[in-house]
């Protein structure tokens, strides 16, 4: 394995303050690793090569010449394909946008790049951040097995950090985006409490149709290899701006919380299922681990959750309430076919005031739902997904566990806290006896990011996961390996 694209981003930032790694040696490391890679498995939608390698040299300057340094100084970043970037493509995986060339910075890209970081290209999303996959760019591809599902929308960044082409990286979460992909690569993936990273101009500009959508459900936040990575980032993109309503006042001290890892008499509440869902015995099996594993970290911990059902159709009324209809709709009509066909089913349904308003009111039943129950916990632990990985030829699982369920049923857990606006991460708690990748959720209460990352650097310390990506990392930047044909299966493309 090359040892520096084996690093965690913070390892590498460090490594470059301290002289014993050049920005440009890193920056070369992983442009030629993306090179191989991605026509294979198609992570990302654009690369920022040029510019990127000029921002590597003036770092190394920076560096020789001793100036004052920010905390990811020359260290590369992929930015996912809906949030936008200043003078490089933002398509939202769209046809409708392919020529779309943004004049400045989302907020949180702005202040990664005044922390130091270098945007190496966008990342591969499916249309809008809907569901489906994303094939306008390439068809994704989950580099523990090909055949399976990579995830969505902010399955490109997470292909990308799991092979380590770059080590940091943003996604997105409107209802699962950054905990689902996190979760079927064997990611740490954090969606943060509402309002703790401000979204502007994505998600907030009407004149953008699919782009101005999610805004009371989007969250931005890190996929990553380690817990220390995902905070670091956090403390670089948190914080109030004035171009975002919804944006908290305060910064808490991310670093600080992943450092103090003892939990003795936390109150941590557990489910396998939150008493409606289907779910497959191993992923029942995992949450069941981590409860004892918090147990054995000095928690008190109970089996317990809401009363709650399916939230489905609920979350599908609040996505059209926030979307611009009329725009997608326009869209729809010029685009036809080169849409996403879940996108234009969704948009050429019949909303009527009744649907909006009704979701509207089953959210309030939710949030108080969920906070009453938070009230007598610290954390509430539960899958992130019902299934393991699973066949990418399927549209999606209809059978979990033996039991029918809807297409949307195997990601049921996720939405939740898109529409509470509750801190969740996706923690890898195990892998199947496939040799795939499973996600634990840690919720917390309300604004409680910092308990969630506290705890999630205590499981990342008691059933550590990093041994199992770097094996992936070795296998994917070793070239003797890197084709061979347990990885190879499922390709379409070769080099």
């Amino acid at each position: 394995m090359d040892t520096l694209l084996g690093l965690a981003g913070a390892e590498q930032a460090r490594l470059i303050r301290s002289k014993q790694v050049s920005p440009v040696e890193l920056m070369d490391a992983v442009l030629q690793l993306v090179h191989a890679l991605n026509p294979v498995l198609h992570a990302f939608c654009e690369l920022n090569e040029e510019e990127a390698k000029r921002s590597a040299v003036l770092a190394e300057q920076q560096v020789m010449r001793e100036e004052e340094l920010g905390p990811l100084h020359g260290v590369p970043l992929s930015v996912k394909d809906l949030i936008l970037t200043k003078g490089i493509r933002t398509a939202f995986g769209s046809r409708a946008y392919e020529q779309y060339v943004p004049s400045v910075d989302d907020v949180c890209v702005d202040r990664m790049k005044r922390a130091g970081a270098i945007v190496i290209g966008k990342t591969n999303v499916s249309e809008f951040g809907y569901r489906g996959v994303s094939g306008r760019f390439g068809v994704l591809k989950n580099p523990w097995d090909m055949d399976v599902v990579p995830g969505s929308s902010s399955g490109g960044s997470a292909v990308a950090v799991a092979t380590g082409m770059g080590a940091l990286t943003l996604g997105s979460d409107g209802g699962g985006s950054i905990r689902i992909p996190a979760s079927l690569n064997g990611l740490y993936g954090l969606k943060p409490s509402m309002g703790r990273v401000p979204l502007y101009p994505g998600s907030r500009d009407p004149s953008m149709p699919g782009s101005s959508s999610w805004e009371s459900l989007e969250c931005i936040g890190p996929l990553s290899r380690t817990v220390e990575d995902a905070a670091l980032i956090m403390s670089v993109i948190a914080g109030p701006h004035p171009m975002d309503r919804h944006s908290l006042p305060g910064l808490p001290d991310y670093m600080a919380a992943i450092r103090n890892v003892d939990l003795r008499g936390l109150r941590v509440a557990w489910s396998e299922d939150l008493g409606y869902a289907a779910v497959e015995p191993e992923i029942r099996q995992a949450v069941r681990l981590a409860a004892n594993a918090f147990e054995q970290m000095g928690c008190i911990v109970e089996q317990g959750h809401p009363d709650l059902y399916d939230p489905s159709d609920v979350f599908l009324g609040l996505i059209a309430r926030d979307s611009d209809l009329a725009g997608l709709r326009k869209l729809a009509e010029q685009y036809g076919e080169d849409m996403n066909p879940f996108l234009r089913q969704f948009i050429s349904r019949t909303w009527r005031d009744e649907d909006l308003t009704e979701a509207a009111m089953s959210r309030q039943q939710f949030n108080i739902a969920f906070r009453t129950f938070m009230l007598r916990y610290d954390l509430l632990l539960i899958p992130t997904l019902g299934v393991p990985p699973f066949p990418a030829a399927l549209n999606a699982p209809t059978v979990i566990d033996g039991r029918e369920v809807s297409e949307s049923h195997w990601s049921t857990f996720n939405c939740w806290f898109n529409m509470t606006g509750q801190p969740a991460a996706t923690v890898p708690i195990g892998w199947t006896s496939d040799g795939l990748p499973v996600g634990l959720q840690i919720v917390g209460g309300h604004l409680q990011d910092e308990i969630v990352l506290r705890a999630s650097a205590a499981l990342e310390q008691a059933l550590p996961w990093r041994q199992k990506l770097d094996s992936l990392v070795e296998r994917w930047t070793n070239p003797k390996n890197r084709f061979s044909a347990d990885v190879m299966k499922g390709s379409e493309t070769l080099i």
